[in-house]
């Protein structure tokens, strides 16, 4: 959705790699903010956009105007069911079938063989990967690693949203993470444990006001599973999270800065 960083840059990077020709979208979706989200002052920056995705040598940006992507009286919208209704399903109303639908109106515009996705928004890559299988539509969902600052929070566009205590307080997400990571590493397997050790950095953290904290298959979204995914509110910001415990936690080494 434009605002970009490093995360989106690394996206760019692999689908350089693997790609002869990139195509980049940057569009503010407005069907996927619900009542009282931030659409409004969702940061955008087109030109800053622009200068990057060139530098990052991307072939050709699809930058549409609402009135292009819905014109007046369009009423479809597309519903991937089951692993859209829990957890950002449910916090969420609406949200991703506002995904779905302007996923599906990408890749009908641009029409990919590969289409990549970051790590971070788990539930979305779940929903879209679920969307191109069932459509058969042909393209190949791959998915990024999650970009992370030094600290371990990991790159979001509303981070510019957090104060500086606030932003201190962010690193608790990653904290809790680790630790359950580090809980599996050690042999633990108990759902509730390992649930416990998300929670620990949180729980001491005043700042952090935790939506959830699950354990969830990464296909399905549903528990139990090795996937410990988080949103938690810093103040008025609205964060999110994820990490497959059976993986090491990243390292300082794999951090971008």
């Amino acid at each position: 959705m434009g605002a970009l960083h490093a995360g989106h840059l690394s996206l760019v990077d692999a689908a350089r790699r693997e790609n002869d020709v990139v195509v980049a979208s940057a569009f503010v979706n407005p069907i996927q903010f619900g009542p009282g989200e931030d659409f409004g002052r969702y940061p955008r920056d087109p030109d800053h956009d622009a200068a990057l995705f060139a530098r990052a040598e991307v072939d050709a940006i699809y930058r549409p105007s609402t009135e292009v992507m819905y014109p007046p009286g369009a009423t479809t919208r597309v519903h991937v069911g089951g692993v859209s209704e829990p957890l950002e399903g449910a916090a969420r109303p609406g949200h991703f079938e506002g995904v779905a639908t302007v996923v599906t109106k990408l890749f009908a515009a641009v029409e990919p063989d590969r289409a990549y996705f970051g790590q971070k928004d788990a539930q979305q890559v779940a929903v879209v990967k679920r969307l191109a299988r069932d459509l058969d539509l042909g393209v190949e969902i791959r998915v990024v690693p999650t970009a992370r600052e030094a600290d371990g929070l990991a790159l979001s566009s509303r981070n510019v949203y957090l104060a500086p205590d606030e932003r201190r307080a962010a690193a608790a997400l990653s904290a809790g993470l680790r630790a359950a990571a580090d809980a599996y590493a050690s042999g633990e397997r108990r759902p509730e444990v390992l649930r416990a050790a998300l929670l620990s950095r949180l729980d001491v953290e005043p700042l952090a006001q935790v939506e959830y904290a699950e354990l969830v298959d990464p296909a399905t979204f549903r528990k139990p599973g090795n996937l410990a995914v988080l949103a938690v509110r810093i103040g008025k910001t609205r964060l999110i999270d994820n990490h497959d415990l059976s993986e090491p936690f990243p390292g300082r080494s794999l951090f971008v800065r």
